[in-house]
């Protein structure tokens, strides 16, 4: 039975959720680093918020662990290249508090346009400073966002319906998908120069860092009004600060800090500032939403086998897994077939899926052949690490799809090169149900893969298959299968044996010196 350790508090029900399933759920929160450590290693996944940092170390301590949930957006807190050097899948929740980031921001922006919180604390100490807070209407100014991703959306959604124009700088937003929000994509130095307003909603990475600097504050207009609901860091806090004194920055309404919890800070006690502790999905029905999603995806891939959210792994939903089961054990069988044969270096794969194939999603397929071609040679590879692997090992891969195959209705085709020569395997799902090898090195076969098989190139000579019967029988060895493929009679010519019993050297060493042999070699899958 798979266990789950939660480290940060969630809500009754996702362990509710875990529990249903099955799965075995401890509860340690506020665990010191070295706690943490100490036991990581017992279980098969962690589910936490923002509290805990699962570093490097952690994950090097984490011996059995396959997942870590993050019951929210951002996963900074995670050392997300390590997780993946280590095979641990890193999910997130994007959806379940995007909503309530974004009227997070709508009100920030709000409290900003019309200095509501300074107005408060001012008409609470019985000052009436009526004509001291004159603020801003948001009809007809222009929003600018930074990041028009899921939340980006949802903010420019709301900021239409207040009659504001939107502008939007996000690399990765289509022409079409900005026109289908009502939104005009813009360069950052247009956003800069035309914005009103400017909300960030960008994950922090090395692109989005300080991305608002002193630069940047000197291109915006004088007045402008920074709402940040997204990440401390993406802002220059005393570039801020100095943009604010000077008055080029009208206020700023922040959310997230650089450092946190931000219980000091520059910034702090100016009027021009509207602060909250980091309150973007601080709603209860954020709260419970994050908690449950997080909770059901750790569960579907204990389970299931499906990759929901994920940032560092090919997503495989659950209606997915089912469909893609028979291909992907084909694509484990054509790597794992390669992968075994193959005694050189590689330079680079190519994965061609035809027909029925090309339709599915086929990045998780591609991840599966990955592992099982470097599988004999890496011990520690699996299906999240490989792409990254095969990087590092210079393997160049590449993935080609076609509408249709001449031969099969759905057909994967693996060709690699290698030092010495390129090789080529193909196989095909019969039925939709059961994944064979149909081609081998150009020699038609059809073959279906046990658990031991013995593979033999030779020449298609008289008596060849009575030889090999005979050595397997010698040495009691039952053959479940027998397949062959040839180019032509007196050819080239292969056969795969799948067996019930384990292949002795001996065995394999008679077989090799068996006349017309020129490969024999036992596979395990």
């Amino acid at each position: 039975m798979a266990k789950v350790l939660i480290s940060d508090k969630l809500s009754a029900q996702a362990v509710d959720i875990f529990k249903k399933n099955g799965l075995t759920v401890d509860i340690k929160t506020d665990l010191k680093p070295d706690e943490l450590k100490a036991i990581i290693g017992e279980y098969d996944a962690l589910a936490i918020r923002s509290n805990t940092k699962v570093t490097a170390e952690i994950i090097a301590a984490a011996k059995n662990l396959k997942v870590v949930g993050r019951a929210g957006i951002g996963v900074d807190n995670v050392d997300i290249p390590a997780a993946t050097a280590a095979g641990v899948v890193v999910m997130n929740t994007p959806f379940g508090n995007s909503i309530t980031t974004a009227e997070h921001a709508i009100a920030m922006m709000f409290a900003l346009a019309r200095e509501i919180p300074a107005a408060n604390s001012s008409t609470q100490a019985g000052k009436w400073e009526k004509n001291r807070f004159m603020g801003v209407e948001l009809t007809a100014k222009t929003l600018g966002i930074i990041g028009c991703g899921n939340i980006g959306a949802i903010v420019a959604d709301r900021a239409l319906g207040l009659k504001m124009r939107v502008v939007a700088f996000d690399p990765f937003l289509t022409s079409e998908r900005a026109k289908d929000l009502g939104v005009e994509k813009v360069e950052l130095d247009a956003l800069l120069a035309q914005a009103d307003f400017i909300t960030l909603h960008t994950p922090l990475n090395d692109k989005t860092r300080n991305i608002l600097n002193a630069a940047a504050f000197a291109k915006c207009k004088k007045g402008v009004r920074i709402i940040n609901c997204a990440r401390g860091g993406l802002i220059v806090e005393a570039d801020l600060k100095a943009a604010l004194d000077s008055g080029q920055v009208a206020g700023a309404a922040l959310d997230v800090f650089e450092v946190e919890p931000a219980k000091e800070h520059a910034l702090f006690g100016n009027d021009k500032l509207v602060a909250t502790p980091h309150l973007g999905a601080s709603t209860t029905e954020a709260q419970e939403n994050v908690a449950v999603q997080v909770a059901e995806q750790i569960s579907d891939f204990l389970l299931n086998g499906a990759v929901v959210n994920a940032v560092n792994a090919p997503s495989v939903s659950k209606e997915d897994a089912g469909k893609l089961k028979p291909y992907l054990d084909l694509a484990q069988m054509l790597g794992g077939f390669a992968g075994q044969i193959t005694e050189t270096g590689l330079k680079s794969v190519a994965i061609e899926y035809s027909g029925d194939a090309a339709k599915l999603n086929t990045r998780p397929l591609t991840a599966t052949l990955l592992t099982a071609l470097l599988a004999p040679q890496l011990a520690s590879i699996n299906a999240v690490n490989a792409a990254l692997i095969a990087k590092e090992r210079n393997i160049a891969v590449s993935e080609i799809k076609r509408d249709r195959s001449n031969d099969y209705p759905n057909l994967i085709t693996l060709s690699i090169s290698t030092e010495q020569k390129d090789h080529e395997f193909k196989g095909t799902v019969f039925g939709g149900v059961t994944p064979r090898l149909v081609r081998i090195e150009g020699i038609p076969i059809e073959a279906s893969l046990g658990r031991t098989v013995l593979f033999v190139r030779n020449l298609d000579k008289p008596g060849f298959i009575g030889r090999v019967g005979t050595v397997l029988a010698e040495a009691g060895i039952n053959i479940a299968s027998f397949n062959l493929g040839r180019t032509g009679a007196q050819e080239s010519a292969i056969c795969l044996i799948d067996v019930d019993q384990a292949i002795p050297a001996a065995t394999l060493d008679k077989i090799a010196a068996l006349p017309n042999v020129v490969l024999a070699r036992v596979l395990q899958f």
